[in-house]
């Protein structure tokens, strides 16, 4: 994506279900659960580089020890620093102990860090600001070990506002107006509320205080606490947490709209956001990793039992097609294909626009993420370049020379790499014409493939508000002096913000919607900006409002509102023709056909708060207010 834009987190989880000998002695190494969630993490920073963390438990250790471990960073490169943290505390203790270095049983009673559970979770933040504060896991403490919670998630809450006004009413008092606290908080209060009707069955039966601590921790219901405190949520995510005792659990939307897997074995149990992460990291295959279910949740009791509940009453699946498109690492197998896919399905436009001129066209990709999709619309290119051949040899019956021949053989697609980004180049002026100077020189550009009648087509994954574009790559590859520079988009339109997860909260700053207010202007229909408004307006306190804003795209094509694109995005200083191409809906879903999460580009969101969102966000607009609407 030529744009920056922020998204999702990610997690990882990590529950041995062997004693720590067992993995001392099969992989060499006391620290294996330490080592894989190392892996976990680093293997997803793709998801979060504003922050980093890592939590641990230890089962049965005796009162008075310390069996909760956490580490948290912020830092430039918060992965590493966290397990920097960790290596130097457990090289610290072993170097104070040196006696201690093969005693498992000591090293599990006194090492921080080492335990039998571990969640971690790296952070792009969405909601709040990026201090250390920020950062997950986050951890709600009690001297009861069953009250213990830590908590870390990939997702965003639509309607975080009203689930703090339920805590208060609850008779709390959150000391932080986040989602992840009051998240967090609601659960902490069922699960309180889970031991105490636990504790006084028990005390019915004459246990005591000391007796039925180990008898909660054993019957209590994750399920039944989950239940009662996700209720209320309207939002899209994926919600670990961990149990002071040992309990563990994984919880997914309704909608499955943030992805998460697991995989189990007789050794361990494990969940990361993303399947090939944990082929790669346990070496196994596509099939052991499974998905979990939308509106359920994965929970691993303290005795090691694995189960997949029902939490709530499922939506129709919208799991997010940003992920397919951008996000998720493309190693993952099926991910690699769809992304090939949306490449070869959007070429029969590309071909229109260059007149099947594939000869004089120079095709290549910007930026690296867009690499897959580049590989579809090749094939598709030289698909079409083989049916081209085959129909010249057949018309030219017997009369063709084995010269003519030859060259028809030899033509392929011209591919090329034209833009290479300067990965080292900061903006850090401040002053708004030496800035654009800067930012027009972050891509370098590859001359003398390109001839002065040439078609450049470039692909991207995706257009979101088109500014490195205009300021950077359409200047840089004008340089080149194409005759026509034609932008590719394997997304359709963005036309509408994200609420779980992905940082696209404006809709103002949209390059789509700029291009349908224009339009609007020119066709003497801008009063429908007003009509918009008063309808989001007069329904901001409905429960189940609709989507307004689709009516101001409505008058217009997608095509209108491309062309439109082009014209916002090129420059005075632009010689070459400039055309931008979108995806079409219809075959983004014939690429992703069981990731139909469209919301950013239909303005179908599948939740209330999402149909909330859009119409806020609208209203953030008409007023002028540079503010997000959750």
């Amino acid at each position: 994506m030529s744009d920056a834009l922020k998204h999702e987190c990610g997690i990882a989880m990590v529950r041995l279900l062997k004693p720590i000998q067992y993995y001392k002695e099969k992989y060499g190494t006391a620290f294996y659960g330490i080592n894989k969630m190392y892996l976990l993490m680093e293997k997803q920073h793709n998801r979060g580089q504003d922050g980093a963390g890592f939590a641990s438990i230890k089962f049965d250790v005796e009162p008075g020890t310390r069996y909760i471990s956490r580490v948290r960073s912020n830092e430039q490169q918060p992965i590493q620093d966290v397990f920097a943290k960790i290596n130097a505390r457990l090289n610290g203790v072993i170097a104070e102990h040196p006696d201690k270095t093969s005693d498992l049983d000591w090293q599990m009673a006194n090492m921080p860090y080492l335990g039998n559970i571990y969640l971690g979770h790296v952070r792009y933040g969405t909601f709040g600001n990026n201090s250390i504060e920020s950062v997950h896991p986050f951890l709600r403490q009690n001297n009861w070990k069953h009250k213990n919670l830590i908590v870390a998630g990939n997702f965003n809450m639509t309607n975080s506002g009203d689930l703090l006004k339920e805590l208060i009413e609850l008779g709390q008092h959150p000391k932080e107006n986040t989602d992840t606290v009051t998240v967090m908080e609601k659960i902490g209060h069922f699960l309180d509320d889970e031991v105490l009707d636990l504790y006084y069955k028990f005390k019915q039966k004459g246990i005591n205080k000391k007796e039925a601590s180990p008898l909660i921790a054993k019957e209590l219901d994750v399920q039944r606490i989950l239940t009662r405190a996700s209720k209320n949520w309207d939002g899209g995510y994926a919600m670990a947490g961990m149990i002071g005792h040992g309990d563990a659990f994984v919880l997914r939307d309704p909608a499955g709209i943030r992805p998460a897997y697991y995989y189990k074995d007789d050794e361990v149990v494990v969940v990361a956001s993303e399947r090939p992460v944990i082929q790669t990291v346990f070496n196994v295959d596509f099939e052991d990793v499974k998905e979990i279910e939308r509106a359920h949740a994965l929970i691993i009791k303290k005795d090691g039992s694995v189960s997949t509940k029902q939490v709530m009453e499922q939506l129709p699946k919208k799991s997010c097609s940003f992920e397919r498109i951008y996000f998720s690492r493309g190693s993952d197998a099926a991910i690699y294909q769809e992304r090939k896919m949306l490449g070869k399905y959007i070429f029969p436009k590309v071909l229109e626009s260059i007149d099947n001129d594939i000869s004089n066209s120079v095709f290549s990709y910007i930026p690296n993420t867009a690499e897959t999709s580049f590989y579809g619309m090749t094939e598709a290119a030289e698909e079409y370049l083989n049916e081209h051949k085959l129909q010249t040899i057949l018309n030219g019956n017997k009369n063709i020379s084995a010269q003519k021949l030859t060259e028809i053989l030899s033509e392929r697609p011209r591919i090329e790499k034209i833009a290479i980004k300067d990965a080292k180049l900061r903006t850090f002026i401040t002053d708004d014409n030496s800035r654009d100077d800067l930012v027009a020189h972050v891509y370098d550009v590859t001359y003398g493939v390109v001839k002065p009648n040439d078609n450049l087509v470039i692909i991207d994954d995706s257009i979101v508000r088109g500014t490195t574009l205009k300021k950077s790559i359409i200047k840089i590859l004008d340089r080149l002096n194409p005759k026509k520079i034609i932008v590719v988009s394997s997304a359709p339109q963005i036309r509408y913000p994200d609420c779980y997860g992905i940082d696209m909260a404006r809709i103002d700053e949209f390059i789509a919607f700029k291009a349908t207010l224009a339009l609007l202007k020119e066709t003497d229909q801008y009063h429908l900006i007003d009509e918009v408004y008063a309808k989001c307006k007069a329904s901001q306190h409905e429960e189940r409002p609709v989507n307004h804003v689709k009516e101001i795209y409505a008058p217009f094509t997608a095509e209108q509102i491309s062309d439109k694109i082009a014209e916002l995005l090129k420059t005075e200083n632009i010689s070459s023709e400039v055309q931008i191409i979108f995806q079409s809906i219809e075959n983004l879903h014939r690429a992703c056909p069981n990731d139909t999460g469209d919301w950013y580009f239909t303005g179908d969101f599948p939740t209330p708060g999402g149909m909330k969102v859009v119409n806020k966000a609208f209203m953030n607009f008409y007023e002028g207010k540079k503010e997000r609407a959750y």
